[in-house]
């Protein structure tokens, strides 16, 4: 009898030790999972940035998108909502109230924009916990670390018997003063939150046999080694003539032939001082690519390394952008090759002439500017293919 004991009690120590084990891995979740044709499917929406009540043709191309390719996953990229602080809880709740009724999963992260209106991260996150409900998956995943709701999200497998993948979510905060309180720029992912990242990943590489799952990432603001792929460095600050940031300055002249996609259509702001990120990311070598928004104009890739560094535009009518670009961004990964992933922009203007004509009744978009939007596009391809060849034959003749 003793031994029948001790052979149950065995058994359920190492049933729990392995429940507990699984339990422990951070970002675990139970509805993230690639579908049956080995799939995932991410929207990236990003600077909605608009007051309360949400515009209604912003709201309406969501909702369209939503309906129309039934993302797995929404990641809201910052400067989700400026309303005032007196209709904030309201804004937050038509926002999350999109997710909600079309049964959408949905995790953000804070743009330089959305606490400035008197109303604290902490607090907005709980808005958006309390008006998303179960398809809000955000967490605040060690409240100490610098800003609001870094976190991350895997994803399981088709077959839901292991990671297949994950999704890095960081606050990267707002500004930067120096000692006296002047303002030098935009601030950025801090030193404990990249600690952060190396911890995690490594759990997550121990929980999948040391084997490393590959990953994106996303955040507001994009990291600084954007200058180095796209301007020219100069030696010296010259006022406002440079882009100055910790000890380097870079001119505005770019180098457009880095852009393997997209556009670049206003000078990139990333933060004012350089913690590693990017370095971590290569370092460790989960990050796929790094995702953010903060300029509005901008839908661009490049690649440093093996990571890619992209823009995604703004999709909203209610805060400045281009009729090119304004858009929302559909990444898909398939399991069978995580190293890789399509990233195909959901245009405005190819919706509008396409089936989005409807959009035209609410007042903020015409069909003109839907062809101007993809005139431009078209414009800016041939452009890039015409420096490309430029510079091709420059070097051949050096």
């Amino acid at each position: 009898m003793k031994k029948v004991v001790s052979i149950l009690l065995s058994i359920v120590l190492i049933f729990s030790h392995a429940v507990f084990a699984f339990a422990a891995i951070p970002g675990d979740n139970s509805v993230l999972k690639f579908d049956e044709n080995g799939e995932f499917k991410i929207f990236n929406i990003c600077d909605i940035q608009d007051d309360y009540p949400m515009n209604i043709t912003t709201k309406e191309y969501i909702k369209d998108m939503i309906k129309l390719h039934s993302p797995d996953l929404v990641v809201l990229g910052g400067d989700n909502s400026t309303a005032i602080k007196e209709v904030k809880a309201e804004a937050i709740k038509e926002l999350c109230d999109i997710f909600v009724e079309s049964k959408t999963y949905f995790t953000f992260v804070f743009g330089n924009h959305d606490d400035e209106q008197e109303v604290s991260r902490e607090e907005l996150f709980r808005m958006y916990k309390l008006y998303g409900g179960k398809y809000c998956l955000a967490y605040d995943a060690v409240p100490s670390l610098t800003g609001v709701g870094t976190h991350n999200l895997t994803v399981k497998s088709s077959d839901g018997k292991r990671i297949a993948y994950n999704l890095y979510m960081f606050d990267s905060n707002s500004y930067v003063r120096d000692e006296d309180g002047t303002w030098l720029g935009y601030d950025c992912v801090n030193p404990d939150q990249i600690e952060w990242y190396k911890n995690t990943s490594a759990e997550i590489k121990a929980a999948n046999g040391g084997k490393t799952v590959n990953a994106m990432a996303f955040q507001h603001i994009i990291v600084q080694e954007i200058n180095e792929l796209m301007f020219y460095e100069c030696p010296f600050a010259v006022g406002e003539a440079t882009r100055n940031y910790d000890g380097q300055s870079y001119t505005y002249l770019p180098f457009v032939f880095n852009i393997k996609d997209g556009f670049l259509l206003e000078a990139p702001c990333p933060g004012y001082y350089n913690y590693g990120q990017f370095d971590a990311f290569v370092e460790t070598g989960d990050v796929v690519a790094v995702f953010s928004g903060h300029d509005h104009f901008n839908s661009f890739t490049v690649e440093k390394d093996g990571v890619d560094i992209v823009n995604t535009p703004s999709c909203a009518f209610g805060s400045y952008a281009d009729p090119t670009t304004r858009g929302i961004r559909m990444l898909t990964i398939n399991e069978n090759d995580t190293t890789v992933y399509e990233s195909e922009m959901l245009t405005v203007s190819e919706y509008v002439l396409g089936d989005g004509e409807h959009l035209t009744e609410y007042g903020d978009v015409t069909k003109g500017d839907a062809v101007l939007g993809i005139f431009g596009m078209a414009f800016f391809k041939f452009y890039l293919q015409l420096t490309d060849i430029i510079y091709l034959v420059a070097d051949i003749k050096m």
